[in-house]
């Protein structure tokens, strides 16, 4: 059976899509609606700033077509502030936020590790087996939260879902067969994202889908977008794995950001 594959961008609040992507006098409320029209998932970002609220997420899932998706990107004080260390409590924070609201349009959870992150084994395993697989198991983890979390969490889910985890790394110690075993054992996607060797590019199949970011580094990619020829070859790699039966989520995160909705759109026409 062939895999499903979405395709977005990082966020949908740029004012340089105002006028451009977005049309002329679109009302800033109605810019996600508009967005969801248009591509068949976007990758919240928000949250990797800063815990959302119940309200938020609720708002998000309501305000998108039923078979949309949004991949999220976890909290920067789990993989930068933290480090993966003594994170129990701020994992249930995050799940007791409301993400699980999402229900069925909830994608990926992606974590980024920052570039001044090397490959520690020890805490890496630590940290993975860590993560809950299901929504049910999200939920038990998301009872730990802490008391600043009482009376704004969210601790039910509609289905006992599979909660799917992509990781992204940026130091090139990363790009190590040791490291695609450990997240093999834990059914955990490696982000493939494309930087012109900026970060590693580590293109190994781990669990039952890929997870792809698209930089559009102009070291590769001449005026930060992608041309036809760029478009196609991503297509074709995406197509060998949703024939494989991967699903696949991909992410447009240009420099230039107000081309990544134009890039996600020529792809989805690609893929038909």
């Amino acid at each position: 059976m062939a895999g499903r594959a979405v395709v977005g961008m990082a966020g949908w609040v740029y004012p340089d899509w105002r006028g451009t992507f977005y049309p002329a006098g679109l009302i800033q409320k109605k810019e996600l609606e508009y967005a969801a029209t248009h591509v068949t998932s976007i990758e919240l970002n928000g949250s990797f700033y800063s815990l959302q609220k119940p309200s938020s997420w609720v708002s998000w899932r309501d305000r998108t077509p039923d078979e949309f998706v949004f991949s999220v990107k976890a909290p920067k004080y789990i993989t930068y502030i933290r480090k993966l260390n003594q994170v129990h409590e701020p994992l249930a924070d995050f799940f007791a936020s409301g993400v699980l609201a999402l229900g069925a349009k909830l994608g990926s959870i992606l974590w980024q590790l920052p570039p001044t992150f090397e490959f520690d084994v020890a805490r890496i395993e630590q940290f993975l087996a860590q993560l809950p697989h299901t929504t049910t198991d999200a939920v038990a983890l998301a009872h730990d939260r802490s008391a600043r979390m009482t009376g704004v969490e969210h601790l039910e889910t509609d289905a006992d879902r599979p909660v799917r985890h992509a990781l992204e790394v940026r130091h090139h110690s990363f790009d190590t067969p040791e490291f695609a075993a450990l997240l093999e054992k834990h059914h955990v996607a490696a982000v493939l994202g494309e930087s012109a060797g900026k970060w590693p590019m580590i293109d190994v199949g781990t669990t039952d889908f890929r997870y792809v970011r698209l930089h559009a580094d102009e070291a590769m990619r001449p005026g930060g977008f992608y041309d036809a020829a760029g478009i196609e070859e991503w297509a074709v790699r995406i197509e060998g794995w949703l024939g494989e039966g991967l699903d696949v989520y991909a992410y447009f995160d240009n420099d230039t950001k107000v081309r990544a909705p134009i890039d996600a759109m020529s792809l989805i026409a690609r893929l038909g």
